[in-house]
């Protein structure tokens, strides 16, 4: 029997190895007996993205659920995390649940489970379930048959994407985006985004928009690393105002600017608020993970707005986010959230929100960015994923919670803090955080300079004590 444990976001496990249809089968019995015990309406929506089998496994999920009398609406064909967060709030849902491993390699897949509100469950309850995922799956479920449960009235096909794009055209100015003169492009990396944008722009610039279950052999994360045909593409065509990318469920964001330039999630972070504050007039908390810029503070303290900084994980922003009056909530890896949506990551959404920002006032990506240096000076933020043995790790982690690292090179640490991971302050501005991902076995280790050299620098300086 395997272990099955939920990580940062959701269970990710390598597909046919320990991601198959009896351990699908367990985590969905153990969620629909969970559900019943709630006081939720007995009823989920599911779906799955563009990953390998990802059809098969959502049909054994649907069995399952079926098998126990809950409701499902199940997506047709692939669809977005958002549309499944969405889905779970316009259909009232107790449950929402995507086969997805998101920015995985390919030969992962994954299982996330989302609240009624429309974000991720909350992460007791998401314990809750895990506890009680029995070693083996009662069979029952493989009797169900789908028509008949259709007939019956426990499965309806959901029309998700087209509610998505409705959802969209309400809270959009897309006219004005359509007739700015912005000339724009969006790479899926053959993500579930592919087809919501080609409809809604059909005739901006794509790229692997088809479908393609292997990502071409790479993990679909939008970082700049594997965007690099992306960026060379707005590079050479040398009339592109912005370029957006999203990962392989679309719910996290890349960004480029008109010169092929990657803009990470902390400029994106302070452009949101910098716009939804000045710009919309509007106001609210700002919850961001613990390994986001520091300027994030300069920022809410410059237009007096209240900031939370929480673990790395989207789902404890959006416990926030349900219960408070939140502007903006982010992290580091793409994933934010703004006010008016669902308290979910949506790289679509702040995409469009981006563009709507530029078409209404007509400024460029880097305009708009000076405008946010104006308030809280320049900086530049890397991260370097090292894929090293756990000894390795456990001994550099180890070393981190004695105390043990006084400096990085020329880099002396003033102060530490250790709400997630260890982050090494060298001043009030720069930085250097070291963490074990809670998806994949790799040491991330992030950097915070005042530009691209130093943080660069502090890197380096820093590889070589950890691995001393």
């Amino acid at each position: 029997m395997t272990k099955i444990k939920f990580g940062t976001d959701g269970w990710r496990a390598i597909i046919a190895q320990d991601f198959t249809v009896d351990n699908v089968a367990r985590v969905t019995e153990a969620t629909a007996k969970w559900l019943l015990n709630q006081k939720l309406n007995h009823s989920v929506v599911l779906g799955h993205d563009c990953r390998f089998a990802g059809e098969l496994f959502a049909e054994v999920a649907a069995k399952v659920f079926i098998a126990h009398n809950i409701k499902v609406f199940l997506a047709k064909d692939f669809v977005s995390t958002p549309m499944i967060s969405l889905g779970a709030v316009q259909y009232k849902t107790g449950l929402g649940i995507i086969i997805t491993a998101s920015h995985n390699p390919p030969s992962y897949n994954g299982y996330k489970i989302k609240g009624y509100y429309g974000g991720p469950l909350a992460p007791e309850h998401v314990q809750e379930i895990e506890n009680v995922i029995p070693e083996k799956a009662d069979t029952t479920w493989q009797n169900v048959n789908l028509k008949d449960a259709e007939t019956k009235g426990l499965l309806e096909i959901a029309p998700l994407e087209d509610l998505y794009i409705k959802h969209v055209e309400e809270n959009f100015d897309l006219e004005a985006i359509k007739n700015s003169n912005l000339n724009l492009a969006y790479d899926a990396m053959y993500g579930a985004g592919q087809r919501v944008m080609q409809r809604l722009f059909p005739d901006i610039h794509k790229l692997h928009c088809d479908h393609n279950p292997s990502f071409n052999g790479q993990a679909p994360e939008p970082i700049h690393k594997n965007l690099m045909e992306f960026s060379n593409f707005i590079k050479e065509n040398g009339n592109i105002s912005c370029g957006l990318a999203t990962d392989g469920d679309a719910d996290r964001i890349g960004l480029y600017d008109d010169k092929g330039n990657f803009v990470d999630s902390h400029h994106i972070i302070l452009l949101l608020i910098h716009y939804l504050v000045k710009y919309k007039g509007m106001k609210g908390k700002v919850a961001v993970a613990f390994s986001t810029t520091v300027k994030i503070k300069t920022m809410c303290e410059h237009y007096n707005l209240p900031l939370d900084v929480v673990k790395i994980g989207f789902k404890y922003i959006c416990s926030i986010m349900v219960n408070e009056d939140v502007l903006v909530g982010g992290e580091e890896s793409g994933g934010i959230a703004i006010k008016g949506h669902i308290p979910e990551r949506d790289g679509i959404w702040m995409g469009l929100t981006i563009w709507e920002f530029m078409a209404k006032t007509g400024k460029s990506l880097h305009e708009l960015i000076e405008e946010v240096y104006a308030i809280t000076g320049t900086f530049w933020f890397e991260r370097n994923d090292l894929h090293i043995d756990d000894t390795i790790k456990n001994k550099v982690l180890q070393n981190c919670q004695s105390g043990a690292y006084k400096a990085f090179g020329k880099y002396k640490v003033q102060r530490t803090d250790n709400l997630d991971g260890y982050k090494f302050f060298f001043d009030d501005n720069t930085w250097l955080m070291v963490r074990a991902s809670g998806t994949e076995p790799v040491l991330r280790v992030y950097a915070e300079g005042v530009d691209k050299a130093q943080a660069e620098d502090m890197l380096a300086d820093a590889k070589k004590v950890l691995l001393a």
